[in-house]
């Protein structure tokens, strides 16, 4: 895990969050949260565990989307 991985999950999630927390269209939320499913399938493992504490499909359960990347980034901002 290295620091430029964590600045550019931080900056990649952070971004996200914003457009998604002020977006009134269902389509762009269901685009985001495509968007942030894929990045994190490619993300490396180790920060995966670190900003998810292994919870299963953290990030990828549309119920939990909005808790689970607030989390992400708070855990992020943390680790900068």
């Amino acid at each position: 895990m290295t620091k430029d991985s964590i600045e550019t999950a931080y900056s990649f999630l952070h971004q996200k969050l914003n457009i998604y927390t002020h977006s009134r269209l269902i389509w762009q939320k269901e685009d985001i949260e495509y968007a942030v499913a894929s990045y994190v399938d490619s993300m490396s493992q180790e920060l995966y565990d670190n900003i998810s504490d292994k919870t299963a499909d953290f990030l990828k359960d549309h119920q939990r989307f909005l808790e689970d990347i607030i989390q992400a980034v708070e855990r992020l901002e943390a680790m900068l």
